[in-house]
């Protein structure tokens, strides 16, 4: 297969630089990075042991997940107190320390912060739940019941079911888009708002560096409590009856932009360019994002789940999210190809591919890209997603979908750092067990290894951050056919050549070439030989 010659539409024009703009964010998940204690759950003094090793990757900084109060029926996105540590991961004083050392190493520190809904344990909604009449009555989404006892709407979880649950005591139904133990947050009520920003000033004045905003189409819900309509065709098609709906009533309300824009301001009222990234899901998700970071004065950026659910790895589905974002808005993009709850990147789309290969060609390809991004814990290993027996799983959605899916347990197993022990570097056996396949890579013998994938994804990182036309620069697509993935990065002078191979089979890319940087897969950019799944990047 050949592919055509340059085609040069006008390039994406680079941005005024500020330190998130092309930085590249690791993401931790607490319960599973490493444990300082023996208990077979991670926790914030073993995340601070091992910074040395995020710090030596090249990365900007860190995103952690919650590490606060929390019953964990979510594992954590199910927040008791909002600005306190819960016990398993440690205390507010190990906190100050990890956040001091990883300052001291040069990463920002950005921290989850989930608004949308607390736990049913939070103080707030104990007191709200205790009467219609308490000064937090109104703070939680409460409603009445049909006259035959039904749910005010017809509103869906999006962990299958009613999104209400009725509470005895109030004689109320009370709105969870989540687990009922998730109750909504009502930030209608600036109260609740208030709230909101105090904790967001709580974490500021600790000296964090932004905040990756949970769930953030979420935040607002209709007062008017009108029912969803069907979303055409998908009881057909759908797995998940949430997909059933269109959801335009149980989320989304305009109003969540005002509020976004006090939340932008109070960031603004603290030095040094503080972060926001929102997640936004659903099937109006490039128009949200769009809206929410439009401007100086919402949030920094967004990332979506069209990576992260695409069912297949194509050309088109590359350039279609990046065309996409760039017809939308002139806002700053964010990628990831992995997090916390989706299936690992080899697990989604390398099940065919030689492992090793797929997983370096992916993250060359995941750091070429123009915008912010956020790197999983594990893809620096080149892990495959985990095989979590029926037993084990501890994840409330899988669960719940069994055995249609294996929900998030998969991606969310311990990090192996010692190949030489029975639980990887573990003391004991995790909360999750370790894929006997993570073992073999763990970071340890990686480390060690100049030819391994956590030495090459040190590489390409060291490459993007001396090189402002990848970390910065803008960007064109060149019109090429599948499975051959071509673009340019240009910044101050530079033009960097990026293609990819996206398939298992070899192709030939007939084009310009130059001065080789890097390379992943078999391939000669000489010739335009590509085996399978492979790439390079050169300079024009």
């Amino acid at each position: 297969m050949t592919a055509p010659a340059f085609n040069h539409p006008a390039a994406v024009a680079a941005p005024d630089i500020v330190w998130w703009k092309g930085a590249v964010i690791y993401q931790i998940y607490p319960r599973s990075f490493a444990d300082s204690n023996g208990d077979g759950i991670g926790d914030l003094k073993g995340i601070t042991a091992h910074l040395d090793h995020v710090a030596a990757l090249g990365v900007d900084g860190v995103w952690i997940s919650p590490f606060f109060k929390s019953p964990m029926k979510d594992f954590g996105y199910d927040v008791a107190d909002y600005c306190d540590v819960d016990p398993i991961f440690g205390t507010l004083a190990d906190f100050d320390a990890l956040l001091a050392r990883a300052h001291a190493l040069g990463l920002k520190v950005i921290i989850d912060q989930v608004y949308s809904h607390t736990s049913a344990e939070c103080e707030w909604f104990k007191e709200s739940r205790s009467s219609r009449d308490n000064p937090k009555a109104d703070w939680y989404v409460w409603a009445n019941a049909k006259a035959d006892g039904t749910p005010p709407t017809n509103w869906l979880s999006v962990f299958a079911g009613p999104a209400w649950t009725w509470d005895a005591g109030r004689r109320q139904y009370y709105l969870h888009n989540f687990l009922s133990s998730q109750p909504d947050l009502n930030l209608h009520n600036p109260d609740v708002q208030e709230a909101v920003l105090a904790t967001a000033r709580f974490w500021l004045d600790r000296g964090v560096d932004g905040f990756r905003l949970d769930a953030t189409n979420f935040y607002m819900h209709d007062p008017e409590l009108r029912d969803n309509p069907p979303y055409p065709g998908a009881a057909a098609r759908e797995s998940y009856t949430f997909n059933f709906q269109e959801q335009c009533y149980n989320q989304s309300h305009p109003d969540i932009l005002p509020f976004i824009e006090r939340y932008r301001a109070l960031l603004d009222s603290y030095s040094g360019d503080r972060f926001t990234v929102a997640e936004i899901g659903g099937r109006r998700a490039i128009e949200e994002m769009s809206d929410y970071t439009k401007g100086n004065n919402r949030l920094s950026t967004a990332y979506s789940f069209i990576f992260l659910e695409s069912p297949e790895l194509s050309a088109g589905v590359i350039r279609k999210a990046l065309s996409d974002w760039d017809a939308a808005t002139d806002a700053w993009p964010s990628w990831t190809f992995s997090n916390h709850d989706r299936p690992r990147t080899l697990g989604r789309w390398g099940k065919e591919a030689d492992p090793a290969t797929f997983a370096r060609t992916m993250n060359m390809l995941l750091l070429s890209l123009r915008g912010t991004i956020f790197l999983y814990q594990g893809e620096e290993l080149g892990l495959p997603q985990a095989d979590v027996p029926f037993n084990r799983l501890q994840d409330p959605e899988a669960l719940a979908n069994w055995p249609k899916t294996l929900g998030r347990d998969g991606t969310r197993t311990p990090m192996p750092w010692k190949a030489d022990t029975q639980f990887g570097g573990w003391s004991c056996d995790p909360w999750l067990p370790l894929d006997p396949r993570h073992i073999s890579l763990a970071a340890d013998v990686q480390t060690s290894d100049p030819t391994s994938t956590l030495a090459f994804t040190k590489a390409l990182l060291s490459l993007r951050r001396s090189h402002p036309a990848l970390r910065v620069g803008g960007h064109r697509f060149l019109d090429t056919p599948e499975p051959i993935l071509a673009f340019t990065r240009e910044a101050d002078g530079e033009t960097l050549l990026c293609v990819f191979n996206l398939s298992n089979g070899d192709v030939r890319f007939e084009g310009e070439t130059g001065t080789v940087l890097q390379t992943s897969g078999t391939c000669d950019p000489a010739t335009g030989a590509m085996g399978p799944f492979s790439g390079w990047i050169v300079k024009l």
